[in-house]
């Protein structure tokens, strides 16, 4: 029994703590799937599964309801695997551990996965409330959302009979999102050319403590992203101390902004104090510039072994991998010119890693215009291009045009009034949801995506509000039966 045993919705909460015991990052969704199909037999309820693992299960209307128009509830069975470096936790074997803390859910020093387990267990509560009215409902779980929307890119076009789609997993509760962003990636690889020298003392300078986040739905905040601040510190000593460097790495996820970073490098015995001097003049200025935004940063400076295996790069490739890192485009690069605050644009320098022969950079980007997302990676090509890297550019997922005459969207705003005495918030968001690629599959689908506040997704302060999830669920219910007719 955990510290969430009991809260309200308790059909919901059960599940979602069901979950929690269940290894579900991205690529890893084979047991959670099998939970979902467990579900939907022991109810009598038809499913099936894709080869990508994308299962869709189907429910009769309520009696009297056949007639109405089919409703399909959607959410993706991955979540993001992050832990602060402190932490002892296995993804592949060890279950999430939710606390509650001042009326919030959350992990100890791991990502909770709310996002989007929430979403799931609300629609399997629905599967096994038989006293709601409904009509004829389908429940789409999606495999791999996190790392590109790869299982909704997947569904077969016969997979849905509906053209009403809920989709849970939104992060905001009384925000209806009636649109999203588009987004790709891009891949990069800068040689590496390496060279013995002469025998020096091993250093690592490591950054943390930034808080990370979404790299859509954080990158308007000015987060500090590891990776960028810890090439300035080096690009800057780089050109006055010989130092050389062994390896560089920081990020792990396309869609977080990187919260560490590390590098190791070695220095001449001579230069070890001036070099501390500078490098902690530099990271005080840093931690100053960024005390409101980050008031967790932290620099160390420590030495430790190097292997012999791993020699030194040469001083021309040192300066190369700086001069990109430090020049490749990272945050908001233009802001919606018609929807106030919202971002239009933006780029998240995410993962890098030094290999022996290569450094390997992925770079993610977004834009709700599709012209200005091409343009954004032809940016990133033109700065491969000028350092002699390699880019490869893979075909990214489309945006999701608002449309404010959505019948869902005029029956759900009066459901939110009367149920809440409030207007709801219409927006779209800088950030890709399924509901891009849904709804270019089954054309005339009506979407809208909702959810509960759910605060710092993609990172180990990740939470999710307790009351704001009995509210979500009373306008799941609400609306289906008002769709039942």
């Amino acid at each position: 029994m955990s510290e969430i045993t009991g809260l309200k919705p308790s059909a919901l909460w059960k599940h979602f703590e069901e979950i929690c015991k269940i290894p579900h990052g991205s690529d890893n969704e084979k047991a959670i799937g099998e939970y979902v199909i467990a579900q939907a037999k022991k109810l009598g309820l038809a499913w099936q599964k894709d080869k990508t693992g994308n299962v869709v299960v189907r429910m009769t209307a309520s009696a009297g309801k056949e007639k109405a128009a089919g409703a399909v509830l959607q959410g993706h069975l991955d979540m993001v695997n992050e832990k602060n470096s402190d932490i002892k936790h296995d993804f592949l074997k060890d279950p999430i551990k939710p606390v509650i803390r001042n009326g919030w859910v959350q992990a100890e020093g791991t990502t909770l996965g709310a996002d989007n387990g929430i979403g799931v267990a609300a629609g399997l509560a629905v599967m096994e409330t038989p006293e709601l009215s409904h009509g004829p409902l389908e429940f789409l779980f999606t495999v791999s959302e996190e790392t590109g929307l790869d299982g909704a890119r997947t569904i077969g076009p016969t997979a849905l009979q509906g053209r009403i789609l809920l989709n849970l997993d939104s992060e905001e509760e009384g925000t209806f999102t009636i649109g999203c962003a588009g987004g790709a990636d891009s891949h990069i690889s800068i040689p590496l050319a390496r060279k013995a020298g002469k025998a020096k003392a091993g250093f690592r300078l490591k950054i943390m403590g930034l808080r990370g986040g979404h790299s859509g739905v954080n990158i308007h905040e000015g987060r500090g992203n590891a990776i960028k601040l810890l090439a300035r510190v080096l690009w800057q000593a780089n050109a006055k101390y010989p130092f050389a460097l062994l390896k560089m790495e920081g990020g792990n996820k396309h869609n977080a902004i990187p919260r560490e970073a590390i590098a190791e490098f070695l220095l001449e015995p001579a230069k070890i104090k001036a070099f501390s001097i500078f490098v902690q003049t530099a990271c005080d200025k840093i931690k100053a510039e960024f005390k409101t935004v980050e008031p967790g940063l932290q620099f160390s400076l420590e030495p430790f072994e190097p292997s012999a295996k791993l020699l030194p790069m040469t001083p021309k490739a040192q300066k190369t991998l700086l001069d990109f890192l430090l020049a490749c485009p990272h945050g908001v690069l233009g802001m919606h010119a018609e929807l106030k605050g919202l971002v239009e644009t933006s780029t998240n320098l995410a993962i890098l890693r030094t290999l022996k022969d290569k450094a390997t950079v992925l770079c993610s980007s977004r834009s709700s215009a599709a012209s200005a997302l091409e343009g954004v990676r032809n940016g990133l090509k033109a700065v491969a291009d000028l350092t002699g890297a390699r880019i490869k550019q893979p075909e990214g997922y489309p945006a999701w045009t608002p449309n404010m005459g959505s019948a869902l969207l005029q029956t759900m705003k009066g459901i939110y009034k009367q149920a809440f005495g409030r207007e709801p918030v219409i927006g779209a968001i800088h950030a890709g949801l399924e509901c891009g690629i849904i709804g270019e599959k089954f054309p005339g689908m009506d979407m809208i995506s909702f959810g509960p506040n759910l605060q710092n997704p993609h990172s180990p302060d990740e939470r999710v509000e307790i009351a704001s999830v009995e509210r979500f669920w009373t306008l799941i219910v609400a609306t289906l039966k008002a769709l039942a007719g």
